[in-house]
């Protein structure tokens, strides 16, 4: 069983940062794929980011690119999302989720953490 427990979120003016980070307990394997979603309020949740356990390619939603940058740390089993240049269209709920390869999608999520960019 995978917990993931996000942290980091928090009002923001719009062009600042925020460091996300989401720390994973348990068993962890290799295959897993780690991803960043987030909803916003009245929308469905979307896609933001993902980042292989091990090697692999890492992918951003077009609204993101250039801006937001996942990276993990293996030893501490955490993933991060640095949010820079944030717009007020980034608010939102963001989801921490890994994807087991167990053929359901992503399996395990994290509760969430508030973040809110003002204009």
């Amino acid at each position: 069983q995978v917990q993931l427990v996000e942290s980091g979120g928090g009002l923001v003016q719009a062009g600042g940062s925020l460091r996300l980070a989401c720390a994973a307990s348990g068993h962890i394997f290799s295959n897993y794929i780690m991803a960043w979603f987030r909803q916003a309020p009245g929308k469905e949740r979307e896609f933001v980011a993902r980042i292989p356990w091990s090697a692999g390619s890492i992918d951003y939603t077009d609204s993101v690119k250039g801006r937001f940058t996942i990276s993990k740390d293996n030893a501490k089993k955490t993933v991060y999302l640095q949010m820079n240049n944030l717009k007020p269209e980034d608010t939102g709920v963001y989801y921490c989720a890994a994807n087991s390869r167990s053929g359901v999608g992503f399996d395990y999520w994290g509760q969430g953490t508030q973040v809110t960019v003002s204009s």
